[in-house]
């Protein structure tokens, strides 16, 4: 890497946390400095043709190792063609052409931090769904209906109530805050202490969320590539430059601009998908009208706490986590401050969980039909896909290997989408936490253009290496997609939330006990999430002995029963200061 794109990367990071240290549109001479030093289309073509050609030495490999690809038939179309690999690189240059377009246009660096804090709340919603889904959602979808059954998809059911929670209960407290962080809110009535510990808790939440979507993006790439899993890091490295790249050149309005294209493309790549399959079959006959031998037994409820999924289960988990998201998850928080009120934010909010409804059911489909395609060809599955063992990677191998030339580089574009969009909103949300609770908070602010670049360097570089050596170990956690995915992210979602809920609903509540609450949700959430491996999986189904689906619900229901007991009976160690 070339020093001057990593002087422009570090003057892009160094923009962004200058922002975050400013509460009124004033311009900031630093940001304004990095700013005209990103306006260089240099720089843009530059990291663009470093992040292809790193692509084109994996489309090498694949060309290389083509002759021993698990082709599925003579009619497969063999692997991704030099048309796909075209409209990938269409894709990533036009994401970094839109940074650079936002990047010219920005004056302060309030712009750059939350547009002009005037942004359409419906752009926005579709950003909060783009960052949230991830290729996480959009692998483990139609994993999971391949290969366990269709109840994954009765989570939409809680949406309702999630709205009313987090639209009528939490944004009127965060919007008339309008804090830059929303872990600000925690020390105002619980002391620094807690705001740390919020923000810390944070930060973990969102590197292994981080680290394991971009380890089931690369793998995905190699099953669609036909190569060996070395090339996992590399892959990880080609995603993540181009996304840093247009988040530092544009800010966050080119992040939601850019979340609007990735949507679409996930959108339309899961309906070419459907409509491919549907030709292939010669109508739906893919649709399933009982319920498949290859699914699991997933009841409306069982007593019995190992039972993989339940319906209540399912619409429980999901609920807990759409309002724990929004209430506790910098992600969100910033984009509800990225609008105008309450009613904007709303709206927003709602748009969000619009898309997710359409996205999901489409994902679903593309699960079932896969399913019919698999049943009525059984003959053109490689010998490592199996519908059952190996449902994850039925999605990505049919993209490959049988949508035509040219749809398979869009569907891929898609997937790349979905993970630059979780990596830049991941990368910022840390970043503004960082510099904020952390940094600023104890005057550890650089104050000099050397010094800023320095910061930037090590914070953009930190945060890139934890993440591609956090991706190492998420193939040692047992399970699907979908389990890893409940196993690992929400270990701390519950935990976090319950730091807010305390702080804004609880009037006793006190940091001793808060943190005490904490440590216990924390801990239920660890057992339950490892709870194969700690004590032993069941001998016949080989399933946890208690579902990862009461990861969430009890660990929230832990951290809530005993921080409020502790809080009862501890004596107070606040200082007045810390009281609002």
């Amino acid at each position: 890497m070339s020093v001057g794109t990593l002087e422009a990367l570090a003057y892009g990071a160094s923009a962004r946390h200058s922002l975050f240290l400013t509460d009124s549109c004033i311009v900031d001479w630093t940001a304004m400095h990095a700013f005209d030093c990103l306006r260089n289309r240099s720089v843009g073509m530059l990291a663009f043709g470093m992040s292809f050609s790193c692509v084109g030495t994996v489309a090498a490999e694949v060309q290389a190792s083509s002759h021993s690809s698990p082709s599925a038939s003579p009619e497969a179309v063999p692997g991704l063609q030099l048309v796909d690999w075209l409209l990938i690189a269409v894709y990533a240059a036009s994401t970094i052409g839109l940074g650079y377009y936002y990047g010219r246009k920005q004056r302060t660096t309030r712009e750059y931090f939350v547009g002009t804090g005037r942004m359409n709340p419906l752009l926005v919603g579709v950003s909060l769904f783009a960052t949230l889904l991830s290729t996480i959602s959009y692998l483990s979808i139609p994993g999971e209906t391949v290969g366990k059954g269709p109840v994954i998809l009765a989570a939409k059911l809680s949406i309702p109530f999630a709205y009313l929670i987090v639209a009528y209960l939490l944004l009127p407290v965060y919007m008339k805050q309008r804090v830059t962080s929303a872990y600000e809110l925690l020390e105002a009535r619980l002391g620094i202490g807690v705001r740390l510990l919020g923000a810390t808790m944070f930060i973990l939440l969102r590197l292994i969320w981080m680290s394991l979507l971009v380890f089931l993006a690369a793998r995905a790439m190699t099953v669609m590539m036909g190569i060996d899993p070395k090339w996992i890091p590399l892959v990880v490295t080609c995603t993540g430059l181009v996304a840093v790249i247009y988040t530092s050149l544009g800010g966050l309005q080119a992040v939601v601009i850019t979340d609007l294209m990735q949507t679409i493309l996930l959108f339309g790549g899961a309906v070419l998908v459907i409509a491919t399959v549907t030709y292939e079959l010669g109508g739906f006959v893919w649709f399933p009208t009982e319920w498949h031998s290859n699914w699991d037994s997933q009841p409306l409820f069982s007593f019995d706490p190992k039972t993989r999924v339940t319906v209540i289960g399912t619409v429980l988990t999901m609920l807990i986590w759409y309002v724990c998201t929004a209430g506790g998850d910098q992600t969100s928080v910033q984009r509800f401050m990225a609008t105008s009120d309450v009613r904007a934010a709303r709206q927003a909010y709602a748009t969000q969980l619009c898309v997710s409804i359409s996205v999901t059911l489409v994902l679903g489909l593309v699960g079932l039909a896969l399913l019919g395609y698999a049943e009525a060809n059984p003959d053109h599955l490689p010998s490592h896909v199996h519908i059952k063992d190996s449902a994850d990677d039925l999605f990505p191998w049919y993209i490959a290997y049988r949508l035509p030339m040219g749809i398979s580089g869009l569907v891929v574009s898609a997937m790349f989408a979905a993970a630059m969009s979780s990596i830049d909103s991941g990368v910022n949300s840390i970043t503004a936490v960082v510099m904020t609770d952390f940094l600023d908070r104890f005057g550890w602010r650089p104050k000099t253009e050397k010094g800023h670049v320095l910061a930037a360097r090590l914070l953009a570089f930190s945060i890139g290496a934890i993440v591609v050596v956090g991706s190492s170990f998420m193939e040692h956690v047992p399970g699907n997609i979908t389990a890893v995915t409940q196993k690992t992210n929400n270990l701390l979602v519950a935990p976090l939330f319950a730091l807010f809920f305390f702080a804004l609903f609880v009037p006793f509540a006190k940091p001793t006990g808060v943190l005490v609450g904490a440590v216990c949700g924390i801990t239920s959430a660890v057992l339950i999430a490892f709870s194969g491996p700690l004590f032993g999986f069941d001998p016949e189904t080989g399933w946890d002995p208690v579902s990862f689906q009461w990861v969430a619900p009890v660990s929230l229901a832990v951290n809530l029963l005993t921080g409020t007991i502790a809080s009862l009976v501890l004596p107070s160690s606040r200082s007045r200061s810390a009281r609002i």
